[in-house]
């Protein structure tokens, strides 16, 4: 088990004679994690992680030190690795036992929901997307810094109803992941008022017979459309769309144009200076997976330093309510805070290409009762989530 501490300084801790108040965290990761094998990463696939989420965390912290000091406080985090959901569930109650107040998850969803059940402790994770997390298999406990599907597609929908492409070509992938998505692209696409006049599987395989499943040309002939919207959970086919269409038209979803909730050439708010300290400490480029276990840390530095440094130890209940309570600095140019209802973190997305920014959502002009955070992914009237939180 690899440890990570920060810690008060030792001479304000003799100056004041209080010893240093500590909240545990333990960060679950997969064993042998396929999504971090060297071809992957070096493809850099947009959407996807290149690197462990304990990296982001680890910048985090490093920011806060000076604030943890001043706190009397020091957060104590443990990386523990685990091959199976059994292990996983395991990793989490050892943590519980070892005193952990926080649990951080860079886990596939169904490990992620056996963790969040087998304890008692809030947990935020940084590695599921999947809706469902937020939806019918909510958990009290259960807090989400990544974007979900739903709203980074609804994120894109907003950029395409905003430019008038409301005619989509709609190409998705033969993977169970890619049909739940695309079934998530289609309710985005509904939502926003736009028409898909055409959908295509497609498939890359080595079989001679299938060649013209994964034929751009073909796949983009016999359609009038304003757009290619493709669903691609792998990428490797996505990648390779863009400016190989029938017709001169932009490809949104996994290639081209991708919504993200996080790109390191996002130039304001801050951001570049987030950015060139990831890079700085890790020599790669900050994703969006990194921003999110880079926000995990700020919770974590946040829980901690609201509570006194000689107060009596919080009960986990207490833990999680005080995230629901939480304003995190995303360096977005807005304050994000925890839905009540489904404990994702709200916050704007960046629409990329790869290069740069092209625009943010929630697009400007939109409206919203009260939050305008909140037309991105399932709004309080759509919620299924039936848990008290």
């Amino acid at each position: 088990m690899k440890r990570l501490a920060l810690a008060a300084s030792l001479a304000c801790g003799m100056a004041t004679g209080v010893a240093a108040a500590t909240l545990k965290a333990t960060l679950i990761v997969p064993q042998d994690d396929a999504r971090l094998e060297r071809t992957r990463a070096e493809r850099a696939y947009l959407g996807h992680p290149t690197g462990p989420a304990g990296q982001g965390l680890e910048v985090a912290l490093e920011e806060g030190r000076f604030e943890l000091d001043a706190a009397g406080h020091e957060i104590a985090l443990a990386t523990t690795e685990a091959g199976t959901l059994e292990a996983a569930r395991a990793a989490a109650q050892a943590a519980e036992k070892a005193g952990a107040a926080v649990l951080v998850t860079d886990l596939p969803a169904d490990w992620t929901l056996a963790v969040a059940d087998a304890v008692k402790l809030p947990v935020l994770n940084v590695g599921a997307t999947d809706d469902r997390l937020r939806q019918q298999d909510c958990r009290a406990r259960l807090h989400h810094l990544l974007p979900s599907e739903r709203m980074r597609s609804d994120a894109l929908a907003q950029l395409l109803v905003s430019r008038k492409w409301s005619k989509l070509l709609l190409l998705t992938g033969p993977t169970p992941a890619d049909q739940q998505r695309a079934a998530t692209a289609q309710a985005s696409i509904k939502r926003y008022g736009l028409q898909v006049v055409a959908a295509k599987p497609f498939k890359l395989s080595a079989d001679p017979r299938e060649r013209d499943l994964a034929n751009p040309l073909l796949l983009t002939g016999g359609a009038t459309y304003d757009a290619v919207w493709v669903v691609d959970s792998d990428g490797e086919f996505a990648r390779g769309l863009p400016y190989r269409t029938v017709l001169p038209r932009p490809v949104v979803g996994d290639a081209g144009l991708v919504a993200l909730a996080w790109h390191a050439q996002f130039e304001r708010y801050g951001a570049p200076q987030v950015a060139r300290r990831f890079a700085k400490a890790h020599q790669r480029p900050m994703t969006a997976h990194d921003w999110a276990a880079w926000m995990a840390g700020k919770a974590l530095v946040a829980l901690a330093t609201a509570q006194p440094a000689n107060a009596k130890a919080p009960t986990a209940a207490a833990w999680t309510q005080g995230l629901g309570k939480l304003a995190l600095d995303g360096s977005k140019g807005t304050q994000l805070s925890f839905r009540p209802w489904d404990g994702q973190l709200r916050q704007p997305l960046l629409l990329t290409d790869g290069q740069g920014v092209v625009a943010q959502a929630p697009i400007e002009g939109l409206l919203h009762p009260s939050n305008v955070l909140d037309t991105l992914g399932a709004d309080a009237p759509e919620k299924l989530c039936k848990v008290a939180r």
